[in-house]
């Protein structure tokens, strides 16, 4: 049998039907997809055990259908990553205005690169601000770190005042956003910086480990008084 035949694909493999709703092309290099994970994952973690806006869907390179005459086919964008508040958290192939009572994102970020940047500061821009009238808009460059936000006041976006940290706050996250590490992250109202479930499970070790080192060091202070630790309490 030669090489070429090895390689042949079966008659009867069935590959799975290309029905996703979703029409976004990739995120243009893997800074990008990273950036949108961590965005999505930080969140999530945050809000894993309470959430003041009842409940949330977040996602990223999704297509939001917003067609007045509901039609899939016509009328749609896909943000980088959003953000929708007091909805179900479930999964979507995409966000159907529609089938959404007629819910719009609270918050979008858009990624910016050299293809996406004038449409991503223009056109997107204004759909956001006119058609959404989504509250707050950002958009961050994960190459050059260029960041902004923008606030919907009276129907237009008026820019987002950095406060002496350069964090921009978000009224519909509760929180704030800022470029950290060369990345964009989120930051509690106090300024400190939310952690990954990675950097919280890292900062639970070192704190255990810490825990452990003043325990040891105690139990050797009480025996040089003569004191068994066992017996101390």
């Amino acid at each position: 049998m030669s090489v070429a035949k090895d390689f042949e694909t079966p008659e009867d493999v069935i590959f799975p039907p290309g029905d996703l709703e979703s029409n976004e092309p990739p995120l243009e290099t893997y800074l990008h997809l990273q950036q949108m994970l961590l965005l999505i994952k930080c969140l999530d973690w945050w809000w894993r055990d309470y959430n003041r806006f009842n409940d949330y869907f977040a996602a990223g390179n999704l297509s939001i259908h917003y067609s007045p005459r509901q039609r899939k086919s016509e009328d749609f964008r896909g943000p980088d990553f959003f953000v929708v508040l007091n909805t179900e958290r479930k999964p979507r192939d995409s966000w159907v205005v529609w089938e959404e009572d007629g819910k719009y994102p609270n918050l979008i970020i858009e990624l910016l690169s050299k293809s996406t940047a004038a449409t991503d500061k223009g056109l997107k821009k204004q759909i956001y601000q006119d058609i959404f009238r989504t509250p707050e808009y950002f958009w961050f460059d994960p190459k050059n770190l260029e960041f902004a936000g923008f606030i919907l006041v009276g129907g237009t976006y008026q820019p987002i005042e950095p406060n002496p940290q350069g964090l921009l706050w978000s009224q519909q996250l509760n929180l704030y956003l800022g470029v950290y590490e060369h990345k964009l992250r989120y930051f509690t109202a106090e300024g400190n910086l939310i952690p990954t479930p990675e950097e919280a499970a890292e900062q639970e070790r070192q704190r255990a480990e810490q825990e452990r080192q003043r325990a040891e060091r105690l139990a050797a202070k009480l025996r040089e008084l003569n004191i068994d630790p066992e017996n101390f309490s």
